[in-house]
């Protein structure tokens, strides 16, 4: 059966990737060299290495079920099912493990529905979620550290250490929200009774202009519709974050 999607009409890339041409060409470019040093044995895929990642990056932008997306590349919801679960951990974001001295990050924690209730609880949307951490450059904007998801009912300042995200970051100075209290990050001052100094308001007031960028990020990730109700089992949820954060800084560096 022939497929209707595939990577060798430009067209279909930008609506179902949220990549340009250029950027897609140069994820693909990138897990090629990545599977050059292991060949895996066993029968060929039924689609070229273009089709499968484009396939994987529009279950992440569209978040149809395996059946409805079976169809459009001409294959089976089995096939479709091992070329997600073999593809997804490629296509995670390498986070990076060292920082120059005068790197600012900024961290926030961020919800994502998920139907894997092993994972997954009830948290302040009502709905079961895994909490993730997430780390930006304040500079570039781009993703550099995704924890491990937690349970959506963990407050951040748990989060920032269980899911394995303070050890990420190290020493590295951070900016957070009010959430992180005693974790040792930068955080605005606490609003007491009577009226604040005027120095006080100034630095609440520049550091919630700087840590808006993290929120600007999640709202471009989330155009990823996956990360609004995932469906995916295990890890499936982690390697889904990470592989949108890094379609997220491709979109950035164009």
């Amino acid at each position: 059966m022939a497929g209707v999607i595939t990577a060798s009409v430009p067209s279909w890339i930008g609506p179902f990737t949220g990549l340009s041409p250029r950027c897609f060409g140069k994820l693909v470019a990138a897990v090629r060299r990545e599977q050059a040093a292991d060949r895996p044995r066993g029968r060929p895929w039924s689609l070229s290495l273009e089709d499968r990642v484009l396939l994987v990056t529009a279950y992440w932008r569209t978040n149809l079920t395996m059946r409805q997306l079976a169809p459009l590349f001409g294959i089976s919801k089995s096939a479709t099912d091992r070329i997600i679960d073999h593809l997804g951990p490629l296509l995670a974001l390498r986070q990076r493990s060292r920082f120059r001295r005068d790197t600012v990050l900024i961290v926030d924690g961020t919800l994502v529905p998920t139907r894997d209730h092993s994972m997954a609880e009830q948290s302040k949307n009502y709905r079961y979620s895994t909490a993730h951490q997430v780390v930006i450059d304040a500079d570039t904007r781009r993703v550099v550290v995704a924890g491990r998801p937690v349970p959506g009912n963990r407050h951040d300042s748990r989060g920032w250490e269980e899911s394995g995200t303070k050890a990420a970051v190290g020493n590295t100075m951070t900016i957070a929200d009010g959430g992180y209290q005693g974790t040792g990050l930068v955080i605005p001052h606490r609003r007491r009774t009577g009226e604040e100094p005027s120095w006080k308001e100034q630095h609440n007031r520049a550091h919630k202009q700087v840590r808006a960028r993290v929120e600007h990020v999640f709202a471009r990730m989330k155009g990823w519709k996956i990360l609004r109700d995932c469906r995916l089992k295990g890890d499936g949820v982690h390697h889904a974050m990470l592989g949108i954060a890094r379609l997220h800084n491709l979109t950035l560096t164009g």
